[in-house]
């Protein structure tokens, strides 16, 4: 099944955390998944001008680098409008964060299947509006796990 998935920052910075912690590591190899069925183009990777201009507030050169060049596998970049804009400070007003309300409102302005977030206080927010939003919000490992039913990471191309 070919899946359209918009990816935030959070995701793009996993890999660059400290992986000795059991959650980070998996949520790691979820990404790492993620990414790679998307380079082979099972999947389909969405990225926004919301995502770039966060990253360009991204301190370290090296890893605003490396997410720049995991964020240009996308063929379809998700263009700031003024609708985009307007309903991202719909979002804001509900409750979520600027940067996160811009990637919910681009998710859903480019018809994206969900975006993936490893931030717990949007997940959270989205369990209570849920229904308001026009795009599933899931944590990358937790959506793994579900499209796998269950899975082990080995057996979805994890190695």
């Amino acid at each position: 099944m070919t899946f359209s998935i918009y990816l935030d920052v959070c995701c793009f910075n996993r890999p660059f955390d400290d992986r000795a912690q059991e959650r980070i590591r998996l949520e790691t190899q979820a990404f790492f998944i993620i990414l790679g069925n998307c380079q082979s183009e099972k999947w389909q990777l969405r990225v926004s001008e919301a995502l770039d201009t966060e990253l360009e507030n991204t301190p370290e050169g090296r890893r605003k680098e490396q997410m720049r060049q995991w964020a240009a596998l996308t063929k379809n970049k998700i263009t700031l409008n003024e609708q985009i804009l307007s309903r991202g400070q719909e979002l804001t007003e509900m409750g979520f964060k600027d940067y996160d309300a811009l990637h919910i409102a681009c998710a859903e302005a480019g018809n994206a299947d969900l975006l993936l977030t490893t931030d717990d206080r949007t997940l959270r927010l989205t369990g209570r509006l849920g229904d308001l939003l026009q795009v599933r919000i899931r944590n990358p490992l937790q959506w793994i796990q579900e499209v796998t039913n269950g899975g082990r990471l080995g057996e979805i191309g994890y190695k």
